[in-house]
């Protein structure tokens, strides 16, 4: 079982910029893809950003450029610095640890990011 909690969420003006942390109840990345997804009111929730094999990253086409997935395996988070923020950023943020060996996710509480002047 995994415990994954996330903070960073808040109100912020189009423009501005967020950061995301998502912190693991223990040391998962080596068995773990980990990754954020977002779900904006009547939508399906859809990836974000995701660490994929060799360290790689990959990110949605509407946010390359803009977000940046990182971690630090010493504190068992994974980040996502959110700049250029836009009205159609705003979701619930939901931070995803998926066992690489039979893709069980496992999901965080989730964070919500409103972008809005």
């Amino acid at each position: 079982q995994v415990q994954l909690v996330e903070s960073g969420g808040g109100l912020v003006q189009p423009g501005g910029s967020l950061r995301l942390s998502c912190v693991a109840s223990r040391s998962i990345f080596s068995l773990y893809a980990m990754g954020w997804y977002r779900q904006a009111p009547g939508k399906q929730r859809e990836l974000v950003a995701v660490f994929i094999t060799g360290g790689n990253t990959n990110y949605a086409d509407s946010v390359k450029g803009r977000f940046t997935l990182s971690r630090d395996n010493a504190k068992n988070t994974v980040y996502l610095q959110m700049n250029s923020l836009k009205a159609e950023d705003t979701a619930i943020y939901y931070c995803n640890a998926r066992r690489v060996v039979d893709t069980i996710d496992y999901w965080g509480q989730g964070t919500q990011v409103t972008v809005s002047s």
